[in-house]
This record gives C-alpha cells, sequence and structure tokens, in this order.
C-alpha cells in the first residue's frame, strides 16, 4: 500500500511535484519526433519525470506504445540486442506465434531467431543462430521504426543506464551504427530517450566523443522548488496526524539539496518515529537512521580514495574552484597541476564529483557530501 511518502518507486500523479517545464519540453520534443537526452545522478527522479510525461501525454489524447529497456547489467552487445530487441517485440506482441511472425518478418536475413525451447526455458523472445555482425546490430536498432511502421502507432524506446554501453567490446564501433539509423529513422514512427545516471560517462560518451551530435536534445533537469517539497511534505505529514514546522522543513531541503528521494525517504523515517509533533530532535534521529543506512556505501568509496584523490575533495568542499594555483596545490598538498588534472579525472570516473558548465566543482551525491562533511573530514557544521 502506498504511504504518504513514496520513495521506492517513480510516481505520477499526486504524488509527483514539479518539474512541470521538464515535462512540458519532454512532451514537445517527443511530439516532434525528437531524440532526447537525460542524465543526472541516481534518484534524482528521472524515472518519475518520464512517467509523468507520458501519463500527461496520454491524457491528451496521444496514442504511442513506449519500451523500457535498461542496460544495467548487461556487459556485451549481443546482450543488450537480444534484450532491447525482445522488449521491442514484447511491446507489438504477446504469443509464441506473433513473436516468431515478427522475427521471421522483420528481422530477414539475419542471426536472430525465434527458439521455442529457449523461450519456454528462459523466456527468451529472441535468440542467436550465429555469431553476431554489423547486419544483426543495425536490423535489430532498426526494428521500432519497423514495427511502428506496420503498426500505425508511434514508439517511444527509453534506453536506461545507457553510459553501460561503453563495457561493450567495440563500443565506438556499435554508436556508430547506432548513430547512423538515428540519422535516417522517421521521427515520426520512433523517438528514443537514452538515460542514465553515471553523469560523467554520459558526458563522455555524448560531450567529450561527441556521439549523436545534433540528433539527440539534451534535457536538463533542475530541482523542485523547496517551497513546493515543504508543502508536499507537510500535507504528508498531515494526513497521517503529524505536524512538521515549515522553517524545519524548509532546513531538511537545504540539507538535503531539495532530492526529494532522500527527503521522502527522510521523511517516512520521521513519520514512524513520533505520533504527534516533529521535533528537532525526531529530525536528528532520522537523519542518523539515514545516515547508518547508506554509510557502508559511503564508506567503500572513501576507502578506495587516494590520499591526493581525498585532499583534492577535501579543497571541494572547502570551496575552492582554482585547483591548479600554487596556493590551492601547496595548501592540499597536491603536488602539480598535472597531478590536479589526474585527480580531478579520477574522482569524475567515479562518479564523487561532477563539473559545472562554468567548471564548478559539485559532489553528486547531497547525503555523501554531508557524512564526508561531519563524519570523515569532522568539518563543523553549516
Amino acid at each position: 500500500m502506498d504511504t504518504a511518502f513514496i520513495y521506492y518507486k517513480p510516481v505520477t500523479g499526486k504524488s509527483n511535484i514539479g518539474r512541470r517545464n521538464e515535462q512540458s519540453i519532454i512532451a514537445n520534443l517527443l511530439d516532434q519526433g525528437e531524440n532526447v537526452l537525460i542524465y543526472e545522478p541516481a534518484k534524482t527522479g528521472k524515472k518519475s519525470l518520464l512517467q509523468q510525461t507520458f501519463f500527461n501525454m496520454r491524457i491528451s489524447g496521444k496514442q504511442f506504445s513506449a519500451v523500457d529497456f535498461s542496460l544495467l547489467g548487461v556487459r556485451s552487445a549481443e546482450d543488450m540486442l537480444l534484450g532491447f530487441g525482445g522488449a521491442v517485440i514484447r511491446s507489438q506482441a504477446t504469443t509464441p506465434d506473433e513473436y516468431e511472425s515478427i522475427i521471421r518478418n522483420c528481422l530477414p536475413d539475419t542471426h536472430f531467431v525465434f527458439d521455442p525451447a529457449q523461450y519456454y526455458a528462459h523466456d527468451s523472445v529472441l535468440s542467436m543462430s550465429w555469431e553476431l555482425d554489423d547486419n544483426d546490430i543495425r536490423s535489430i536498432l532498426c526494428l521500432p521504426w519497423r514495427l511502428a511502421a506496420l503498426s500505425g502507432k508511434k514508439i517511444y524506446v527509453i534506453l536506461d543506464e545507457f553510459q553501460n554501453i561503453t563495457s561493450f567490446d567495440n563500443w565506438e564501433k556499435f554508436l556508430k551504427i547506432f548513430e547512423d539509423v538515428l540519422g535516417t529513422g522517421r521521427g515520426d514512427l520512433c523517438s528514443i530517450v537514452f538515460m542514465g545516471s553515471a553523469v560523467n560517462a554520459m558526458k563522455f560518451i555524448f560531450k567529450e566523443k561527441g556521439f549523436f551530435y545534433r540528433k539527440v536534445n539534451h534535457v536538463s533537469v533542475s530541482d523542485i522548488e523547496a517551497r513546493e517539497i515543504t508543502d508536499n511534505i507537510v500535507r504528508g505529514f498531515l494526513t497521517t496526524g503529524k505536524v512538521i514546522d515549515r522553517d524545519l522543513m524548509m532546513s531538511v531541503c537545504k540539507r538535503f539539496r531539495n532530492n526529494i528521494w532522500y527527503i521522502n525517504h527522510f521523511a517516512s523515517i520521521c513519520d514512524h518515529l513520533t505520533k504527534g509533533y516533529i521535533t528537532d530532535a525526531t529530525l536528528q534521529e532520522a537523519l542518523d537512521m539515514l545516515i547508518s543506512i547508506h554509510e557502508p556505501h559511503f564508506k567503500e568509496l572513501v576507502g578506495d580514495l587516494t590520499g591526493f584523490q581525498v585532499s583534492l575533495l577535501r579543497a571541494t568542499l572547502d570551496g575552492c574552484k582554482r585547483f591548479s594555483s600554487a596556493e590551492v596545490i601547496n595548501k592540499y598538498h597536491l603536488h602539480s597541476s598535472a597531478n590536479v588534472r589526474r585527480l580531478k579525472d579520477a574522482l569524475c570516473k567515479k562518479e564523487i564529483i561532477t563539473f559545472t558548465d562554468n567548471d564548478d566543482p559539485l559532489v553528486l551525491d547531497p547525503l555523501f557530501e554531508y557524512w564526508l562533511r561531519k563524519y570523515f573530514f569532522k568539518m563543523k557544521d553549516e
């Protein structure tokens, strides 16, 4: 049963707040046949944003099919294509005979087959009869456009955790084929939504390497306003007979940098700690409990850092921006400007920090940043 504070799954409807501008932008792009790129840290509401967008589009009368495929756990082109192709086929068919018909008619001259034994043993819609080749890759990637042309209904394909594509052998060659497919595919038949939670890895693919240049539209996801989050949380507590001071709630939003996932989880803990008024003591106990849940992961993150990397992280928390300046290098014992570049790259690859368009450093996880300040570096609380 849903609670007043949902943090364990994407939400739509009254549980979804904020980001109406992004919903409108994504809907307009998809309606115009454009492809969309979204990358934000894990648990910042990407899936909720997209599901609410689709919900709004359906209410407005748009007819389409949505295919959601995650590359989480996918480490090879073959696994990706079999899973991706199977998801697309399942969006248009429901029986083994229909699966077999689609594969026979839409994937001719490929090494993809419908294998009844694999289907009944492993629920596999697609199987391979030989080693993967470039024609197989192109044919599967073109499949959503072919099926949309047959059905007369547009298909939106969500490729989640897309940064995992870089773990494939010859991943750049794979993406070049995908680029060609995207460049020739009709927007009135299919659009792709590329999503990823590894911010720096996604920047590497789409910005540094420049894949899908001018073929995708990056939509930045803004923070939900603290006032709107506070209103929502206060209403949630009222439904359970609890009261929280608005100023206290605003301070909670600041602590978590308006991260709605952390805030909902935090509020759910508070909800179970008291039967009435939520005090400062309740908030602190809830924060301690939330920290205890995530601390093993945080310890693992810092345990994998070198001394130089820890020093650069401390400089980031101290508000330093010009890491290569002689003053910062000397103060934090960073050795040299060349070493600073290596340290920045290392922390970005670990998805601990990122850099804004203005080259300002940012710790990606707000709770991890709080834990670093209070428990690791033992800095004075702000």
